[in-house]
This record gives C-alpha cells, structure tokens and sequence, in this order.
C-alpha cells in the first residue's frame, strides 16, 4: 500500500510541483513555512484541485488531469487530522470517537473503539467533555476519530505545532505507537519540526519553495550533508540506532550501537528496545586519534563518507559508523588542520547531554 504522486499547483505567486512516492510506514514532509506543505496535503486530501499531474493510492487513481479524475474529499477514505483538533465541543469523547465509526465504510476492517481507546490513552477519557481536555488530549481524540473512520491512508498537517514543549512530549509516544499499531497503513506526516520528524518518520520528504529538494530513507537523508541548508545548520542531524543495555542507579543509560556503546541520560525505554537517537551534527567532534582524559566517554571509530563545504566558514561531513550513519559540522579550517578527506578513519565524539530525552525515540 502506497502513495504515488506527481501534481503543480499555482496559487498566486506560488507554484507547487511535487513528485514522490509514499509507501508503508510514516512518511514526514518537511520544510519551512510557505515551502508548500499545507497545500501539497489539501491536494491529497481532495480539499483542493491541482491544475495537473496524478495522485494514485493503492493503486486507484484519486486525481489525473489527462484522464479527467477527481474523487471528492469524502471519497478517498483519508483520515486527516489538523492542527487544531477540530472536535465537536457539545459532544463527549466517545461520542466524538464514534463520529468517525459513522463515516467508516460498511464492513471495512479496522481497530475498534475499544482498541482506539486504549492506544492512543484515552479509556479514562471517554466521559469527558471536549471542552474539558488539554490541548494534547483533544489531538489525541482527534487522532482517535481519524482512524476508526477506516481511513486508506492517515494525512497529519503539523498535529503538535499548536502545543507547548510538555504536552508535545507526552503526546508523541502515542505517535509512536500509532505508528506501530498501524501496520499497513501509509501516514503522511507534515511538519517543519525536525525533532518530530527524526523520531516519527521512515521516510522523508523535504520542501524548499515549493519543489521536492530530497527524497528517500529518513536515515540516508538526514545523513546527507547537501541537505544541511535545507534542513538549517542548528537543526542538522543523522538518526543513529540503539539498543538499550542497562540502565544505571545514577540515571544514565548504556546504549549498543554498531560502533560500540554509548552513555546517555533521560532514557525511559527497557532493557532490550530498540530507540532512535536524533544527533545533531553541531554535537559531534571529531578526532584523528582516539581521545584520552575527556568527560564524554561517547567516542564512536568512524569513516569520512563525504564532505561539504558552502560559502561559509562551515563544513558538513558524512560519517560512517560500522554501518550507521552521523553528520558532523566543523569549521573548514578545521577540515584543512586535521587533514580530514573522504575515507579518513577518526573518532567522532558525542557530548552525552547533548541529546536531549525529547530526542530519544522508540
């Protein structure tokens, strides 16, 4: 199950041309604001007409301006959930849950109500008025309601943007069960913050002035040191994989990676699950040779993949970690001091209070 697009629309001054495809799992669609993101899903969504190309999910066409087809809205089976929740507010939880059970398809397979209820954390909710929830709890409801509709697909258009930094962090672990309690079900995931996007996404999509800049692996995207100015050098980072190995009576957690283990703080998984770690590149130091007396003891053996200079001061560099991927960004002298070229063998170093727990997903 997939999605499959290649569609321009003009608005204005603005002219979106988009062409990628989506398959099973999160794919995130990144950029800045006025990049096109909005308008990219409400063209999905059937909200808005593109003025040309093809929109294809699972196989059946939802738009194709050659072959004149446009399904409307309530016929692409989406499940969409916007910023605000959009919830009825006279209505209890349940009954704005069962809201979307009455636009499912008669004798569509799906999660029941029940099933809903206690993935999202919503079992002690459900006799609750809209009006009386926090903010994370209505998009919780509304990411409820969106599913039991027995959507083809989920479209999820910056659902955290209007939350503070507590209620973001309590809801995203719910996003990451939605994602794995939803095998098979293609989500569309928009967002212009990239620690959402490290934690929740399979696969990438970046938006720059409206035409797709990069596509594919969250992992080999993010890695890419040509997508650093895309992504903005303060937020640049690889997705790194761990396994947790034990957690220490001082608070701090041992971590296997392909290169070795590492030390962190503010790791809540068990022993034994699998977490991603968001590393910025702004975080790694890299040595020639293994360091001595330093307070990190988070020192990886890498590999220079690829560096890249800009007009600037800065440099971004592509690192391979028995298999993993890091980006690290150092100055340009210290490029031409060190020596460093493509297949370079050093040591990156990671500060371990440089990745924040919000950075640490399943």
């Amino acid at each position: 199950m997939s999605l499959d697009l290649q569609i321009s629309k003009t608005q204005g001054n603005f002219t979106l041309e988009a062409a990628f495809s989506a398959p099973i799992g999160v794919t995130a669609v990144f950029g800045r604001s006025g990049a096109g993101k909005t308008t990219l899903i409400n063209a999905i969504a059937g909200l808005s007409k593109p003025d040309g190309g093809h929109i294809t999910l699972n196989e059946t066409t939802l738009f194709d301006s050659l072959k004149r087809i446009n399904l409307p809205a309530h016929k692409r089976r989406m499940g969409y959930v916007f910023q605000d929740a959009r919830l009825f507010p006279h209505l209890d939880v349940t009954q704005n849950l069962r809201f979307g059970l009455r636009h499912a398809p008669v004798g569509a397979a799906g999660p029941s109500l029940e099933e809903v209820a206690d993935l999202l954390g919503l079992t002690n909710l459900l006799q609750r008025r809209a009006t009386d929830l926090s903010g994370g709890e209505k998009q919780r409801v509304a990411l409820g309601r969106a599913l039991l509709s027995r959507p083809q697909m989920l479209l999820m258009d910056e659902p955290l943007a209007a939350l503070d930094g507590p209620r973001k962090e309590r809801i995203l672990p719910y996003l990451e069960r939605l994602k794995s309690g939803t095998a098979g079900l293609p989500i569309l995931y928009v967002s212009h913050a990239l620690d959402e996007v490290a934690r929740l996404a399979d696969h990438l999509v970046i938006l720059s002035k409206g035409k797709v800049a990069a596509t594919g692996s969250i992992f080999d995207v993010l890695a890419d040191p040509a997508n650093v100015p895309l992504l903005g050098v303060r937020q640049a980072g690889a997705v790194l994989r761990a396994t947790v190995i034990e957690h220490g009576t001082d608070g701090i957690s041992t971590l296997h990676v392909n290169a070795g283990e590492i030390e962190l703080p503010g790791v809540v998984a068990p022993v034994g699950t699998r977490v991603r770690l968001h590393v910025l590149a702004q975080d790694v130091i890299l040595s020639r040779k293994r360091p001595k007396g330093l307070s990190s003891v988070n020192i990886l053996p890498v590999t220079i993949k690829n560096i890249r200079t800009g007009d600037g001061p800065g440099a971004a560099i592509s690192l391979d970690a028995a298999g993993d991927q890091l980006l690290a960004r150092v100055t340009a002298r210290a490029v031409q001091d060190l020596e460093l070229s493509k297949g370079t063998h050093c040591f990156a170093v990671i500060k371990a209070t440089s990745i924040a727990a919000s950075s640490i997903g399943r």
